[in-house]
């Protein structure tokens, strides 16, 4: 094994450790809307479930030279946002979000996408996603860097409305091979679900 130190190396170097280690990752694409009206969208694969009662998620924003990018400032303005889950018919489409524009710039009209209202939010969702989730914001809490600048802000939605295309949602069961899911690797690489095999939990 090749023992590394994390306080040794560059804030770079462990970026490509975590990034390149923990693999796959879901990438979450993530609408919000500015206090001006203008609707945001971003691809996030810093992104989990916290909890299933209440229905928790968790999306990581990194901060840049400690300020918040437009996802995160607007999700803490609006206290809302929504989650679609990135799968292969609109991975392409949600990559072109990760361009850098101005706050007035929708990434959604850059992309081609296509807003759709949302049923107890404000902010629109966009109709391309298989699955998406309307989200109230429980909780946003900076951490890492330092005091006054932090590296991230790490936000905590609550699920209030989902949304699932009939291909992908049957008999209470999301079906992963019609989702058709990809998930972020290192770099600029990304994965399909690939092969599936089972394992009994142990009782």
């Amino acid at each position: 094994m090749i023992p590394l130190n994390p306080d040794t190396l560059t804030a770079r170097e462990n970026y490509k450790l975590l990034s390149g280690s923990i693999i796959p990752r879901p990438v979450a694409f993530v609408t919000t809307l500015s206090s001006e009206g203008v609707l945001n969208g971003a691809p996030f694969s810093y992104f989990s479930i916290v909890a299933s009662e209440p229905p928790l998620l968790s999306v990581s924003v990194q901060r840049v030279d400690g300020v918040s990018k437009d996802t995160a400032r607007n999700a803490m303005e609006q206290k809302a946002f929504v989650v679609h889950i990135t799968d292969e018919d609109n991975v392409g489409a949600v990559n072109v979000t990760a361009s850098r524009l101005s706050p007035d710039e929708s990434e959604i009209t850059l992309a081609g996408l296509t807003p759709i209202q949302s049923t107890k939010i404000a902010v629109p969702g966009v109709s391309e996603a298989k699955i998406r989730m309307e989200c109230v914001l429980e909780r946003a809490i900076p951490l890492g860097g330092t005091e006054n600048a932090p590296a991230c802000d790490l936000l905590i939605g609550r699920v209030v409305q989902y949304h699932l295309s009939e291909e992908a949602y049957q008999n209470t069961y999301v079906i992963a091979q019609n989702l058709r899911p990809v998930s972020r690797l290192a770099g600029n690489d990304y994965a399909k679900l690939g092969e599936q095999f089972k394992l009994e939990r142990p009782q």
